[in-house]
């Protein structure tokens, strides 16, 4: 998974969150490859309704889709944002397509609004930190620790009360210690197979000639809503989302 070091510049203007969570420590070595643990066993799935117990998930790094062998998974990155995400949120109910939205913190605490809508469309949340540091794996316990806790606060506050089902390191950026956190709060780690490089806006072409060259790789599809004008984004989903349902492919979520 290729890490997205442009990114933090635009992060460092929106961290002004108050953190508050207790941070948690035990010993665990930084690792920076995202392979899964070969050793950890299927957990009971963490309820995402309001009130619902939290349960340990799988700490292996999800990949594939619960849509079965034709399924796709849209997953939407780094916001909510007040101007593209509606936009988004709009094709993905005119095609009837669910997504699962990996947030920002400091994002979702600012527009709440916009992760109950969300929620309420039917789509799933993913923890994405509070400040989108692509530096997390060499990072102490500690801070991998409040990174992770602190933001998944946040979402399910803004969320009315609905957790995140997954955990999704800022550019891949997965230890062991986090990966066992994240699982051990109900939030599945959540990789993917097909990077579009929307972010850098290479030119909505070239957005969907990536997603259609790599989708082989597997179903896991990584799009942003925020950092930025995604004008190409939207326009790259508005012709990727009918055209992947035409050729026999159903849009599902990420296994948890």
């Amino acid at each position: 998974m290729a890490r997205h070091d442009g990114r933090r510049g635009w992060y460092g203007k929106v961290i002004g969150a108050a953190i508050g969570v207790t941070m948690l420590a035990t010993g665990a070595s930084v690792w920076t490859a995202q392979a899964g643990s070969a050793d950890s066993s299927p957990k009971a799935a963490a309820s995402a309704t309001p009130g619902g117990d939290v349960k340990p998930v799988e700490t292996t790094i999800a990949h594939s889709s619960d849509a079965g062998p034709r399924g796709i998974n849209i997953t939407i990155d780094d916001g909510p944002d007040p101007v593209w995400t509606p936009k988004v949120l709009d094709l993905l109910r005119e095609y009837g397509v669910k997504a699962t939205f990996c947030m920002v913190g400091t994002q979702a605490q600012a527009h709440p609004d916009l992760v109950k809508k969300v929620v309420a469309a039917g789509h799933r949340l993913c923890d994405h930190t509070v400040s989108h540091n692509t530096g997390m794996d060499k990072k102490p316990e500690a801070y991998q620790s409040q990174q992770i806790l602190d933001a998944e606060s946040m979402i399910t506050k803004a969320s009315g009360g609905v957790r995140p089902m997954y955990y999704r390191a800022p550019g891949g950026a997965f230890t062991p210690y986090s990966r066992d956190l994240a699982a051990s709060r109900g939030m599945r780690p959540l990789g993917w197979n097909v990077d579009s490089k929307d972010f850098e806006r290479p030119g909505t072409d070239a957005i969907v000639a990536t997603v259609e060259r790599e989708l082989h790789n597997g179903p896991t599809v990584l799009f942003h809503d925020a950092g930025g004008d995604r004008t190409q984004t939207v326009a790259a989903l508005r012709r990727l989302l009918p055209q992947l349902k035409q050729q026999g492919y159903s849009f599902g979520f990420p296994v948890h």
